[in-house]
């Protein structure tokens, strides 16, 4: 009934940017806190960043200072601006949702596809 959809991956130069977006569709009354994890080739998923319905932002001290999460409401979307890329941000990059629906259904932890971020000379 909901679903994440993220774009904007790509390869990089270190010390470039990206700008990562999570459009969220589907039977959507409200979404509440939206969140970035990452997961890189042999490692656990970590989380990178949130954004509360509030619009309170919280950052992995990894990012901090380098990554800004905003979201526009008006069209369901999250972004990811990320500054100063290093090679060690090299993965694929998740987020996470939670919804009410229109039929008030509260839907917990819907993930999206990911999208690949390489960081490489």
């Amino acid at each position: 009934q909901v679903q994440l959809v993220e774009s904007g991956g790509g390869l990089v130069q270190p010390g470039g940017s990206l700008r990562l977006s999570c459009k969220a569709s589907g039977s959507i009354f409200s979404i509440y806190n939206m969140r970035w994890y990452r997961q890189a080739p042999g490692s656990q998923r970590e989380w990178v960043a949130s954004i509360t319905t509030p619009g309170d932002t919280y950052y992995a001290d990894s990012v901090k200072g380098r990554f800004t999460v905003t979201r526009d409401r008006t069209n369901n979307t999250m972004y990811l601006q990320m500054n100063s890329l290093k090679p060690e941000d090299t993965a694929v990059y998740y987020c996470k949702a939670d919804f009410m629906t229109l039929s008030r259904v509260r839907v917990s932890d819907v993930w999206g596809q990911g999208t690949q971020v390489t960081v490489s000379s």
